[in-house]
Protein backbone atom coordinates (compact mmCIF):
# COMPACT_ATOMS: atom_id res chain seq x y z
CA UNK A 1 0.00 0.00 0.00
CA UNK A 2 2.97 2.43 0.69
CA UNK A 3 4.19 2.08 -2.77
CA UNK A 4 1.58 2.83 -4.60
CA UNK A 5 3.05 6.58 -4.76
CA UNK A 6 3.27 7.55 -8.70
CA UNK A 7 0.41 8.02 -11.00
CA UNK A 8 1.62 4.56 -12.98
CA UNK A 9 1.33 2.40 -9.70
CA UNK A 10 -2.27 4.04 -9.08
CA UNK A 11 -3.73 3.86 -12.29
CA UNK A 12 -2.61 0.30 -12.61
CA UNK A 13 -3.50 -0.91 -9.09
CA UNK A 14 -6.93 1.15 -10.39
CA UNK A 15 -7.12 -1.52 -13.46
CA UNK A 16 -6.34 -4.61 -11.21
CA UNK A 17 -9.21 -3.59 -9.15
CA UNK A 18 -11.61 -2.75 -11.94
CA UNK A 19 -10.83 -5.94 -13.98
CA UNK A 20 -10.99 -8.13 -10.84
CA UNK A 21 -14.36 -6.88 -9.83
CA UNK A 22 -15.62 -6.85 -13.62
CA UNK A 23 -14.18 -10.55 -14.52
CA UNK A 24 -14.82 -12.12 -11.27
CA UNK A 25 -18.25 -11.25 -10.84
CA UNK A 26 -18.86 -12.48 -14.38
CA UNK A 27 -16.56 -15.60 -13.71
CA UNK A 28 -18.40 -16.46 -10.36
CA UNK A 29 -22.23 -16.03 -12.41
CA UNK A 30 -20.57 -18.21 -15.49
CA UNK A 31 -19.89 -20.73 -13.32
CA UNK A 32 -22.83 -21.08 -11.14
CA UNK A 33 -25.43 -19.82 -14.03
CA UNK A 34 -24.19 -20.71 -17.06
CA UNK A 35 -22.94 -23.94 -16.20
CA UNK A 36 -25.81 -25.26 -14.23
CA UNK A 37 -23.61 -25.65 -11.31
CA UNK A 38 -25.53 -23.40 -8.62
CA UNK A 39 -24.56 -21.17 -6.62
CA UNK A 40 -23.67 -23.39 -3.22
CA UNK A 41 -21.42 -25.54 -5.59
CA UNK A 42 -19.47 -22.85 -7.88
CA UNK A 43 -18.69 -20.96 -3.89
CA UNK A 44 -17.33 -24.36 -2.43
CA UNK A 45 -15.05 -24.60 -6.02
CA UNK A 46 -13.89 -20.80 -5.42
CA UNK A 47 -13.35 -21.49 -1.85
CA UNK A 48 -11.28 -24.85 -2.84
CA UNK A 49 -9.30 -23.16 -5.30
CA UNK A 50 -8.42 -20.34 -2.72
CA UNK A 51 -7.25 -23.07 -0.25
CA UNK A 52 -5.54 -24.49 -2.52
CA UNK A 53 -3.66 -21.01 -3.08
CA UNK A 54 -3.38 -21.12 0.67
CA UNK A 55 -1.79 -24.23 0.95
CA UNK A 56 0.84 -23.28 -2.29
CA UNK A 57 2.12 -20.84 -0.28
CA UNK A 58 2.38 -22.17 3.28
CA UNK A 59 3.32 -25.96 1.60
CA UNK A 60 4.97 -25.45 -1.47
CA UNK A 61 6.63 -22.01 -1.01
CA UNK A 62 4.39 -20.60 -3.86
CA UNK A 63 5.75 -16.70 -4.49
CA UNK A 64 3.59 -14.29 -2.07
CA UNK A 65 3.25 -11.54 -4.22
CA UNK A 66 2.06 -14.27 -6.68
CA UNK A 67 -0.46 -16.24 -4.04
CA UNK A 68 -1.61 -12.53 -3.11
CA UNK A 69 -2.89 -11.96 -6.68
CA UNK A 70 -4.26 -15.25 -7.16
CA UNK A 71 -6.03 -15.05 -4.01
CA UNK A 72 -7.34 -11.49 -4.36
CA UNK A 73 -8.40 -12.30 -7.97
CA UNK A 74 -10.40 -15.46 -6.44
CA UNK A 75 -12.11 -13.72 -3.67
CA UNK A 76 -14.30 -11.97 -6.40
CA UNK A 77 -16.34 -14.81 -8.07
CA UNK A 78 -16.07 -16.38 -4.22
CA UNK A 79 -18.21 -13.57 -3.39
CA UNK A 80 -20.21 -13.26 -6.08
CA UNK A 81 -21.02 -16.78 -5.42
CA UNK A 82 -21.62 -16.07 -2.23
CA UNK A 83 -24.12 -13.31 -2.56
CA UNK A 84 -26.15 -14.40 -5.09
CA UNK A 85 -26.75 -17.61 -3.04
CA UNK A 86 -28.11 -15.70 -0.58
CA UNK A 87 -29.82 -13.45 -2.61
CA UNK A 88 -31.63 -15.35 -5.24
CA UNK A 89 -34.86 -16.61 -4.67
CA UNK A 90 -35.50 -20.34 -3.63
CA UNK A 91 -36.62 -20.74 -7.26
CA UNK A 92 -33.15 -19.83 -8.67
CA UNK A 93 -31.36 -21.87 -6.79
CA UNK A 94 -30.44 -19.09 -4.16
CA UNK A 95 -31.59 -19.19 -0.28
CA UNK A 96 -33.92 -16.11 -0.10
CA UNK A 97 -33.21 -13.49 1.67
CA UNK A 98 -33.04 -11.05 -1.11
CA UNK A 99 -30.42 -7.96 -2.10
CA UNK A 100 -31.37 -6.03 1.14
CA UNK A 101 -31.42 -8.47 4.03
CA UNK A 102 -27.86 -9.72 2.00
CA UNK A 103 -26.21 -6.34 2.04
CA UNK A 104 -27.24 -5.80 5.30
CA UNK A 105 -25.98 -9.15 6.85
CA UNK A 106 -22.67 -8.76 4.69
CA UNK A 107 -22.42 -4.59 6.38
CA UNK A 108 -23.20 -6.33 9.97
CA UNK A 109 -20.24 -8.84 8.96
CA UNK A 110 -17.79 -6.23 7.86
CA UNK A 111 -18.67 -3.80 10.91
CA UNK A 112 -18.32 -6.43 13.41
CA UNK A 113 -15.04 -7.77 11.98
CA UNK A 114 -13.21 -4.08 11.78
CA UNK A 115 -14.46 -3.51 15.40
CA UNK A 116 -13.17 -7.01 16.28
CA UNK A 117 -9.77 -6.38 15.12
CA UNK A 118 -9.25 -2.46 16.27
CA UNK A 119 -9.53 -4.21 19.56
CA UNK A 120 -7.64 -6.85 19.06
CA UNK A 121 -4.87 -4.61 17.52
CA UNK A 122 -1.54 -3.86 20.04
CA UNK A 123 -1.54 -0.93 21.52
CA UNK A 124 1.77 0.39 20.52
CA UNK A 125 0.10 0.02 16.86
CA UNK A 126 -2.83 2.06 17.77
CA UNK A 127 -0.80 5.06 18.73
CA UNK A 128 0.97 4.47 15.26
CA UNK A 129 -2.25 4.48 13.60
CA UNK A 130 -3.74 7.78 15.73
CA UNK A 131 -0.11 9.14 14.37
CA UNK A 132 -0.78 8.75 11.09
CA UNK A 133 -4.60 10.51 11.46
CA UNK A 134 -3.59 13.81 12.88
Amino acid sequence: MHSINTAKREAYYWLAILLTFALGTAGGDLLSEGTGMGYGQALLVFAALIGLVAGGYYFLRLNGVLAFWLAYILTRPLGASTGDLLSQSVDNGGLGFGTTDTSVLFLCIIVSLVIYQSFRQPKGDRRAVQDLTE
